[in-house]
């Protein structure tokens, strides 16, 4: 099922991530990006106050980004976006923990979840798609290409 998410709604609830940062969105784009990977399911997050010139649209694979001009907000960015899906709302998920918003969302029969839920999916699906640390007796990249390499083999080799 395809997301609508509200962005700046999402990041305070994301551990290690602030409204305040400067690089608020540039640090959730990846973590969306990986999310929308790992479910198969294309992904839009509307991020409200773009500065004049720099609104628009933005694809990063399957996941979409809106900068929302100044003077609208992503509620409004969302709205729209649902309006122009009509009937077929009913297969998006919209993550917002506006409760206004969430009424809309179930009134075109879209599914809305809170940004606090949504929050710790994507947690959990970026955690468990982090390759793990090789255990005991399992070489990491580089060892493997180490020992390649001493045995005069090109790990670059298929």
């Amino acid at each position: 099922m395809p997301y609508l998410i509200d962005g700046h709604n999402l990041i305070p609830k994301l551990a290690g991530f602030s409204l305040s940062a400067m690089d608020d969105e540039a640090q959730l784009i990846p973590l969306l990006q990986t999310y929308s990977r790992v479910r198969r399911q294309p992904v839009e997050v509307f991020f409200d106050g773009a500065p004049p010139g720099q609104s628009g649209m933005r694809h990063y694979g399957t996941l979409t980004v809106h900068f929302v001009r100044q003077g609208r907000t992503a509620d409004d960015a969302i709205r729209a976006r649902l309006d122009k899906l009509a009937a077929g709302a009913r297969n998006y998920r919209v993550v917002s923990s506006d409760r206004q918003v969430q009424a809309e969302a179930r009134s075109r029969h879209a599914t809305s979840i809170s940004s606090e839920e949504f929050a710790r999916e994507l947690q959990l699906v970026v955690d468990e798609s982090q390759p793990s640390e090789p255990g005991p007796g399992q070489l990491s990249d580089r060892e493997l290409d180490d020992w390649l390499h001493l045995f005069g083999e090109d790990s670059k080799q298929s």
